[in-house]
């Protein structure tokens, strides 16, 4: 059964994402995450979903969030239905393995994106200016291939159906305050290399992956303290790839939505067209059966290398 949108009675709704649904709680402190079974590509979502996918997401967001808590804290409380607030309790049936009770947070207003490899939209922009984000690049390198370094490449947070866009680490730097940008970019770096090295010893390439943060206030303190927010290092915000048969100089098979991607794409995607196909547009974009398969089998393949 897939679940595309949630309906839950006594709970209030205080934003519907492209993959979750963000419910207030009688608790005061904290939020309820769901995640569905929606998916998005180009900052579209599609009409239909994939099977389970909210619970595949929900179980590697945990996994990482475990994994990588002592770089960072965040926003984690329980995945446990039955330590949830009474109300959540009731709707067991239709929450259970897809919702996080999380804390509130002040979500800080840019994506974090850390690279590790030429990929993407950093190898379209390399193509035409032999930079990423603005910063340059040594001449001569191939699509898909490994970078010198990571790198902090972060990005506006866009509305939904607008499309997030790519600005410069002083551009960042200027939004949010020296301070705070450095705390994230030192974060994101630190969190992508531990996640990276971890994947790798799975037979897993993490290419890029994006991370959220927040500000909270804790009780014994009025200064804010910076968190790790939403999901982290699932296939919706991450491209993984396999290790096995890697070689740089083309696109790689990969383990996220790149092959949804394409599909759409194949199919007469473009700018212009996010309402629908040529000549059906406001009907949304119906996802082919075949390719919902072989999506979930993709996500499912993720989350088996990474808890093998």
């Amino acid at each position: 059964m897939t679940l595309v949108n949630t309906d839950l009675p006594g709970l209030h709704l205080i934003s519907r994402g492209k993959v979750r649904d963000i419910y207030s709680t009688s608790s005061p402190e904290h939020l309820l995450f769901v995640a569905t079974d929606r998916i998005s590509a180009y900052d579209v979502i599609l009409k239909n979903g994939i099977p389970d996918k909210g619970k595949l997401l929900t179980q590697i967001s945990l996994f990482w969030f475990k994994k990588l808590e002592h770089i960072i804290p965040n926003h984690f409380v329980t995945a446990n239905i039955d330590e949830m607030p009474g109300e959540v309790k009731q709707l067991k049936d239709q929450l259970e393995a897809r919702t996080m009770l999380v804390r509130k947070a002040k979500v800080v207003q840019i994506e974090a994106i850390v690279r590790g490899y030429l990929t993407g939209s950093a190898w379209s922009e390399y193509k035409k200016s032999g930079t990423v984000h603005g910063i340059s690049l040594p001449g001569g390198l191939k699509e898909s291939q490994k970078l010198p370094e990571p790198m902090f490449t972060p990005s506006t947070k866009a509305e939904q159906g607008a499309h997030d866009e790519n600005i410069s680490p002083e551009q960042a730097a200027k939004l949010l305050g020296e301070e705070l940008y450095t705390q994230i970019s030192q974060a994101s770096l630190k969190l992508y290399s531990e996640a990276a090295a971890y994947a790798h010893s799975k037979g897993l390439i993490l290419a890029d992956t994006k991370f959220e943060f927040g500000l909270v206030s804790p009780p014994s303190s009025g200064s804010e303290t910076l968190i790790l927010v939403d999901e982290v290092l699932t296939p919706d915000s991450s491209r993984y790839w396999p290790l096995e048969g890697y070689e740089p100089g083309k696109a790689q098979p990969s383990f996220d939505k790149q092959y949804l991607r394409d599909w759409l794409v194949s199919v007469g995607f473009r700018k212009g067209l996010e309402s629908g196909r040529a000549g059906e547009e406001g009907q949304g974009w119906l996802i082919d059966e075949d390719v919902v398969r072989e999506t979930r089998k993709r996500y499912e393949e993720a989350l088996n290398r990474l808890m093998s």
